[in-house]
């Protein structure tokens, strides 16, 4: 079986795996105990959050908070400082950003405003820039675009927010980007989120990273861990194998990005464009290639492709149980529904192999002609 659906999680790195397994027979106690293993535990998670947030961001200027999800960081970053006048985000937003913000309208929290997207899936900034105001308390913008692989700017946009109304908090979901495309927070952004099983961790785990100046309220409350701002047990295993995954992964950062566009544009130029149209952007993430066999479903040809021994996506597996059967994102680049219904997104991992992505042209161009072939 080839997998190719990373964009929605990635297989654990056995490597991390190994060096971690030690926190679950050995060196498994309670991070808050008093005794000494226990103080030795707080600063084996003191070493894991230097490493992870390291790679990303100057120590002096921001920390991380360990958190159980992606999701969960980006709830917390939201329902922490979108609480007056009205908060920004994008239409190209997960549902861990969207749905959240529909909820600020249901609370009477704040007024949310959301931002179009460009063709490509990044955010239109000038119209981004054009809904903040005074009132506004809060924009959130997503790195990387998980449906489309789009890269926005953060940094710059940031910087824009900043110059437009100082006082905004700037959040942004970077799932999709944590260890996989080469950058720096820059001091404009006040909040990351980043999670462990996009890049050969384990489910579980995630993290908010956090400007140092920001006071940021307690999200989970009880025990105190997190300095008070996110209580429950340390999960040590989780939070270890991730930071031993991030090691290995940002070791090749470079090399995989060169070499993952060299494979994303193999699989591209090697579908047959009588049947394919291409979503993504060349300049997008490497990891993502979304198309789509306009006319036909991208669900049946999921199945199919599946059948024949490939795994990929119609886009986020956590919109898999909405409502509509057509991407959303799609939809909000101004595809129409012939052409967001067979939306395909094929995503790569630093595992992908040369001879993965020629196997998945054969499947996915034998199994599209075959539909195609049925709907005559």
């Amino acid at each position: 079986m080839i997998y190719l659906d990373n964009a929605a999680t990635t297989k654990p790195c056995a490597l991390a795996f190994e060096r971690a397994k030690e926190y679950v027979t050995e060196k498994f106690y309670n991070p808050s105990a008093m005794y000494k293993e226990g103080f030795a535990m707080q600063s084996e998670l003191k070493k894991a959050r230097s490493v992870l947030l390291s790679k990303i961001a100057d120590e002096s200027a921001f920390e991380l908070i360990f958190t159980s999800c992606g999701t969960e960081s980006d709830n917390q970053a939201i329902f922490s400082f979108a609480k007056r006048g009205n908060a920004v985000t994008t239409a190209g937003e997960h549902s861990a950003v969207s749905a959240p913000f529909a909820e600020l309208k249901n609370r009477g929290i704040c007024e949310p405003r959301i931002a179009p997207l460009e063709k490509d899936g990044r955010v239109n900034v000038q119209k981004l820039l054009d809904l903040i105001d005074e009132k506004t308390s809060f924009v959130s913008v997503m790195h990387v675009n998980n449906e489309m692989g789009a890269i926005n700017d953060i940094n710059q946009i940031a910087k824009l927010v900043k110059q437009k109304n100082p006082r905004v908090i700037f959040h942004s979901d970077g799932v999709q980007a944590y260890g996989k495309i080469p950058f720096r927070l820059a001091k404009e952004v006040d909040l990351y989120s980043v999670s462990a099983h996009k890049i050969g961790g384990l489910k579980g785990v995630g993290a908010l990273i956090k400007r140092k100046s920001l006071v940021l309220p307690a999200y989970m409350i009880g025990g105190g861990q997190e300095s008070g701002r996110r209580s429950g047990t340390e999960n040590t295993f989780g939070i270890m194998q991730f930071a031993f995954a991030a090691e290995n992964k940002f070791q090749t950062l470079k090399a995989d990005y060169e070499r993952l566009i060299e494979y994303r544009e193999t699989l591209w130029n090697g579908l047959d464009q009588s049947i394919f149209t291409r979503i993504s952007t060349q300049d997008g993430t490497p990891y993502i290639l979304t198309v789509s066999a306009v006319g036909l479903r991208g669900e049946i040809l999921l199945h199919m492709a599946n059948d024949a021994g490939l795994i990929i996506g119609t886009g986020s597996a956590c919109s898999s149980n909405a409502k509509s059967r057509y991407s959303k994102i799609a939809l909000a680049c101004g595809y129409d529904e012939k052409t967001a219904d067979g939306v395909l997104r094929i995503s790569f991992s630093q595992a992908t192999q040369k001879e993965e992505i020629l196997k998945a042209i054969e499947i996915l161009n034998g199994v599209a002609f075959d539909l195609k072939k049925r709907m005559k």
